[in-house]
């Protein structure tokens, strides 16, 4: 099995050069058969990276710990779930499981554009042969999943290493594979802008073709980053949930630069305006997840959920240059082609919304570039790296951030083309007045920090314009169609999924600034406790009612009985541990207990233990509104998904079709 796994993979980089070879000549030649070969080609490679994935997840599961891999990341103890998990936990399984995300996505964009899109297909399928040998170079010859153990090492003999505790959380069992779909997933609008590049084919068709392509990583992506939020603040046991960690930037840069990419692509479809920059943006989003992915597996910035330092970096800096270097001779080439015909009417217009949108997302982009990189870059200069933290990413990041709030609302209250000063008042009337009042309201209720006051001003604006724009779009649709309220409103929504999609995802947005709001109010306290010793916090009291130590199977755990009251009644009981499994005692686990309510989560991490005063340190914390976050993470998948989902006429044309 470990033969069959290391050679499938050097059969498909074969297949994968076949690809090239053939789509070019094609190319060439316009001989339909050697297109077909290419394809046949690529797909077969791609079926192969699966089986190869599959043999090592089979590995996993059966314990070969003759495997060298599987015994570092696998073992005995561990359980069936997180066996699996071990396919993406060390650097040679991960990029394997890059590859084979890549594979899906070529298999079923090959399917789906087995009968369309022909004049474009040949360059995608080049675009996809290239990325994934790449990636199948770096494995085969650097970082092979499938090497053996000298026979008789230890490692082997005590049945595997196992993966790392922090890691055995049910959130890493779907936080890794939603970023990967997410990271992987852009390539295939990439490629498609690639192959309108060169064919010359620069109208929407392109765009329309990858409409689903984009939303789904970016979906992925999206799910990816909240999951590993929620990680961070139920594992790691700091109390927060982001903490500008450069892995942590290097999934939200895309993310970003491909939120600008969806906004902005409606100008085109609409308008056959911003060609050259919907190009540009969805490039760069592309470039970013490779270099996040270089980010991660180089060991160039320290990171608590980086990779181990390798030789690797070169390697994927160098695909980053050399897909910088393509892109920018492709744009070279087709600049005159896509320049716009059509130019901005007004300011106070819907487009011009749009593209102030669109530049502010990508100075946040940049702004969290810059800073994630100035430990490289004052390291080139000065020789020393210097780290710039929380601090600096939150003053520079916040006034963007309120300003890409407001923007939020400001664009569906503005018209196509112009928007009379009649018009403007009456969309912008009640909006900013409930805003402004709802910051007066704050204020006046002790709320004296500027940006928490000023975030529920905005959410306020934006919600309500939010719902007037339905409530007019359901009293219309009544006035015409007689229908009722739920019945005209479910209409309208289907009709348009785009837009009230996005509405629905707006809503999940504002809900999670809502919680990062709350964070400004976070209360918390660092406190030494003996048995029945009690300290007050925020209203509540805590006791430690007891604290021992239990011998587990995999590890030896230290547990605190922390009884919670408020106003002599009881709340609930928390039980924060401090771990030390076998494999890892020299890094020290920490287990978190949190009471969760809607407005305010308690939550309380064992700190250590002072063996000589029976004493206890604890960190107790009080976390307003966190709940929001994951609310409205939530709200925002589901806003998606309404946008994916096709209306009812299109589901009817392409039955038609079929």
């Amino acid at each position: 099995m470990v033969q069959l796994g290391g050679t499938l993979l050097q059969i498909a980089f074969l297949l994968g050069v076949v690809t090239l070879v053939a789509s070019a000549w094609y190319v060439k030649t316009l001989d339909l058969r050697f297109y077909v070969g290419g394809r046949r080609s690529l797909m077969t490679a791609c079926g192969l990276v699966l089986i190869a994935t599959a043999t090592l997840v089979q590995q996993l599961m059966v314990g070969n710990y003759a495997l060298e891999y599987v015994a570092r990341y696998s073992s005995r103890a561990t359980e069936g779930l997180y066996k699996i998990a071990g396919l993406w936990a060390g650097m040679e399984g991960s990029l394997l499981f890059w590859a084979a995300i890549l594979s899906i996505y070529i298999l079923l964009v090959s399917y789906s554009n087995r009968s369309a899109n022909r004049s474009l297909m040949p360059y995608v399928n080049m675009v996809f042969a290239v990325v994934l040998l790449f990636f199948l170079l770096v494995i085969v010859n650097f970082e092979n999943p499938f090497t053996l153990l000298p026979a008789g090492t230890t490692i082997e003999a005590r049945g595997g290493t196992g993966l790392n505790p922090q890691l055995t959380h049910p959130a890493m069992l779907i936080h890794p594979p939603m970023l990967y779909l997410g990271y992987v997933g852009f390539v295939v609008p990439f490629a498609f802008a690639v192959a309108a590049l060169i064919t010359n084919r620069l109208d929407a068709t392109w765009i329309r073709s990858t409409r689903v392509w984009t939303l789904w990583p970016w979906l992925f992506l999206g799910v990816g980053v909240i999951l590993g939020g929620y990680w961070a603040y139920a594992e790691l046991g700091w109390g927060g949930y982001w903490a500008w960690d450069p892995v942590e930037n290097a999934s939200f840069l895309p993310w970003l630069t491909g939120t600008a990419y969806l906004h902005s692509v409606i100008i085109q479809e609409k308008k056959n305006m911003l060609r050259m920059w919907n190009v540009i943006l969805i490039m760069i989003t592309f470039i970013l997840t490779i270099f996040g992915t270089y980010l991660t597996r180089s060991g160039i910035l320290s990171s608590v959920h980086a990779f181990a330092s390798t030789d690797l970096g070169i390697w994927f800096f160098g695909f980053v240059v050399l897909i910088i270097a393509f892109c920018t001779a492709l744009l070279i080439w087709r600049k005159d082609e896509l320049t716009s015909t059509s130019q901005l009417e007004s300011f106070t217009s819907r487009e011009s919304g749009f593209l102030f949108n669109n530049m502010l997302f990508l100075a946040l982009t940049m702004a969290i570039l810059w800073g994630t990189m100035f430990p490289i870059l004052s390291e080139a200069v000065r020789g020393i790296q210097i780290t710039v933290g929380s601090p600096y990413f939150n003053r520079i990041t916040s006034p963007i951030g309120m300003l890409l709030l407001a923007m939020i609302g400001v664009g569906p209250l503005l018209a196509w083309r112009k928007t009379s000063r009649s018009t403007l008042l009456r969309n912008f009337k009640w909006p900013v007045s409930t805003g402004l009042a709802a910051m007066a309201v704050a204020m006046f209720l002790g709320v004296r920090k500027f940006y928490p006051a000023l975030t529920l001003g905005l959410v306020v604006f934006v919600f309500t314009g939010i719902v007037l724009e339905v409530f007019h779009g359901v009293t219309a649709r009544k006035r015409m169609t007689g229908e009722g309220t739920w019945t005209a409103l479910l209409s309208m929504v289907d009709k348009n999924r785009t837009r009230y999609g996005g509405y629905i995802v707006h809503i999940g947005i504002l809900l999670m600034f809502i919680g990062f709001a709350g964070r400004a109010f976070t209360k918390e306290q660092d406190v030494s406790l003996g048995k029945g010793e009690s300290m007050v916090l925020g209203g509540y009291t805590f006791t430690l009612d007891n604290f021992y130590t239990q011998q587990r199977p995999t590890h030896t755990a230290f547990v605190a009985d922390v009884a919670v009251t408020r106003e002599h009644k009881p709340v609930t009981m928390l039980h924060p541990e401090r771990r030390i499994y076998a494999n890892f005692e020299e890094t020290p686990n920490t287990e978190v207990a949190i009471y969760s309510r809607p407005l305010q989560d308690i939550y309380a991490i064992v700190g250590g233990m002072n063996p000589d005063t029976q004493k206890i340190v604890l960190k107790i914390m009080l976390n307003p509104l966190v709940q929001m976050v994951w609310i409205g993470g939530f709200i925002m998948m589901l806003g998606t998904l309404v946008t994916i989902r096709p209306s009812r006429a299109e589901r009817k044309l392409r039955a038609a079709e079929a």
